[in-house]
C-alpha cells in the first residue's frame, strides 16, 4: 500500500478519505479553527447606516 500523495491527509479536516487504504480515516491531529464572524455587526458604522436606510425604505 503506497501513498498516492493526494493531499487529503495534510488538510486540517476531522475526517478524510485515503485512496491508498480505500477507507475514511479520522484525523487524530485535527485542530478546529476559530470561527470568524462575517456580516453586519451591531455598533459597526456601516451596519448602522444600512439599518437606517432599510428602515426608511420600509416606512415609505
Amino acid at each position: 500500500m503506497e501513498c498516492y500523495n493526494c493531499g487529503n491527509c495534510k488538510e486540517n479536516n476531522p475526517t478524510y478519505y485515503c485512496i491508498a487504504k480505500d477507507k475514511v480515516i479520522i484525523n487524530e491531529n485535527y485542530r478546529p479553527e476559530e470561527k470568524k464572524r462575517n456580516g453586519w455587526k451591531k455598533g459597526n458604522k456601516e451596519y448602522e447606516v444600512h439599518r437606517r436606510n432599510t428602515r426608511k425604505e420600509i416606512e415609505i
